[in-house]
């Protein structure tokens, strides 16, 4: 594991979260899961140097180091990289689809090694004329093994530093690599995604994928964090270093020959990435999230395309829970809010105007416990409801739409209360997309194809639940503690 008290290096410098916010004592309040930070006087005098630039002081770095960890603010690493070329290799999967490699090739090819893995394309002609065209290597495997294989292959004959894992179908810019390498000054960072963005927006599915696409983790940098608002980062594109992923093999302390086979577990036939991401995190590295560096990639060219890949992914929830059963869960609640959101629906107003005023209060004992005003404690219970009432609506969406359906369709009379409840929770979070990402899209279309998208993932989840035989991706769990209290250090760092 590495050393999670290793403070930021000099010459980063951080920018607080757009949601974190100074209470009146001084104290932060933010993060994914969101948590108050109590500072001492050094550590308030830490803040102000951050606030001012780079990092100059020990106790700056520390802070630094708790703030972005915490999520509460994100590195800002030096402009200046190192001078000269990288030391990386570029690896890219592919199975067919020899126009697109094409395509992605002539973006990256020329300024750093390339190898391609073909994965049993039918006609290994057109991918090994593509690679040669633009200075490729290229592994063949004769029997297709899916992403997690591919990658093995390719990474036991990679021996840089860095690896630059691209998807056949990505576009990415000039630049690319660079600007997400200088996260890795930082000796604690072992891997930088950017964000995954939709090429050429110009059918309706792909005007969809522009404003909800699968791979697409929104516009706020991230530290990745099961749980978090950014859980994991997809290897679609991603940079990383090959020392840590021979600290996360089993039984390796290098990627030479046949070691690298063990990198991506090969039984995941899909979310072998995510597996890959939180072994990382288990280890102690850190893995950053930089959406200003956008690498376009091609959207499925159907709506039965797009949903098919959803169920897909679905599929991956089991075996992912198999191997990481914490960090699957599809629904965490909050006692009190999912009590109003529940109230709400049962058209209790008293009920929920109670559980509202208890939310409120429970957070604010919490924080006072901890010596910390609760003044922010109104603003975070009103968020914790509102947030309640959308994920409840997603996880119905996903596994109950036939039973929410049916209670919007049956026929009027006394029940017209359950039909707004359902119509709430089966429409309520495709609206309020719609309303915060403003798609290229008329909202009944954007409803129709959100609410088809949370089924078909819903039922790859049950289908992958029935043949993993285990509920954890189906199971929702409560989270007893409102807001998370960082007590401030005793050597006077924070």
């Amino acid at each position: 594991m590495t050393n999670p008290s290793i403070p930021l290096p000099r010459g980063f410098g951080v920018t607080l979260d757009a949601a974190t916010k100074e209470l009146s004592d001084g104290s932060l309040f933010g993060g994914s899961p969101a948590r108050v930070m109590r500072l001492t006087a050094a550590g308030r005098c830490a803040l102000a140097e951050l606030r001012g630039g780079p990092i100059q002081s020990a106790e700056a770095a520390v802070l630094a180091r708790r703030l972005t960890d915490a999520g509460m603010a994100h590195p800002v690493p030096p402009a200046e990289g190192p001078s000269g070329p990288l030391d990386v290799t570029i690896l890219i999967p592919v199975r067919d689809r020899a126009g697109m490699l094409r395509r992605c090739l002539a973006a990256v090819a020329g300024r750093y090694p390339v190898v391609v893995v073909d994965d049993g394309s039918a006609d290994a002609s057109e991918v090994a004329e593509a690679a040669a065209r633009h200075g490729a290597a290229v592994l063949r495997r004769e029997l297709g093994g899916g992403p997690a294989a591919a990658r093995n292959a390719g990474l036991a004959a990679i021996d840089t530093d860095l690896v630059a894992f691209l998807d056949s179908d990505c576009v990415p810019p000039r630049g690319w690599i660079e600007a997400l390498a200088l996260h890795l000054a930082d000796p604690l960072v072992a891997a930088v995604a950017p964000r995954i963005v939709t090429l050429a927006p110009r059918t309706n599915v792909a005007r969809y994928e522009q404003a909800r696409g699968s791979l697409d983790l929104g516009d706020g940098a991230s530290r990745v964090v099961p749980g978090s608002r950014v859980a994991y980062v997809p290897t679609a594109a991603l940079v990383v270093r090959r020392a840590a992923l021979a600290a996360v093999t089993p039984g390796t302390e290098s990627l030479g020959a046949a070691d690298g086979r063990a990198v991506f577990d090969p039984a995941l036939r899909y979310g072998e990435d995510v597996d890959l991401i939180w072994r990382l995190h288990e280890a102690g590295w850190r893995i950053r999230y930089q959406p200003s560096v956008q690498v376009p990639h091609e959207s499925p060219g159907t709506w039965p395309a797009l949903l098919a890949r959803r169920f897909r992914y679905g599929t991956s929830a089991a075996p992912l829970a198999r191997r990481h059963p914490a960090n699957l869960a599809p629904l965490v609640i909050q006692p009190w809010a999912g009590a109003t959101v529940l109230a709400a629906l049962g058209r209790r107003p008293v009920a929920a105007l109670g559980g509202t005023v208890a939310a409120w209060l429970d957070i604010a004992a919490a924080v006072r416990r901890a010596g910390v005003p609760a003044d922010g404690a109104p603003g975070a219970a009103l968020t914790a409801i509102r947030q309640t009432w959308l994920g409840i609506g997603r996880y119905a969406s996903q596994f109950g739409a036939p039973a929410l359906m049916a209670t919007m369709a049956a026929p009027p009379g006394k029940r017209a209360g359950r039909r707004v409840a359902a119509a709430s929770l089966l429409l309520g979070p495709a609206l309020t997309a719609y309303a915060e990402r403003r798609p290229q899209l008329d909202p009944v279309r954007y409803a129709l194809a959100h609410l088809a998208d949370d089924v078909c993932y819903g039922t790859g989840v049950w289908a992958g639940c029935l043949r993993e035989r285990t509920i954890v991706p189906v199971t929702p769990v409560i989270s007893w503690r409102p807001v998370r209290i960082a007590r401030p250090r005793t050597d006077g760092k924070g």
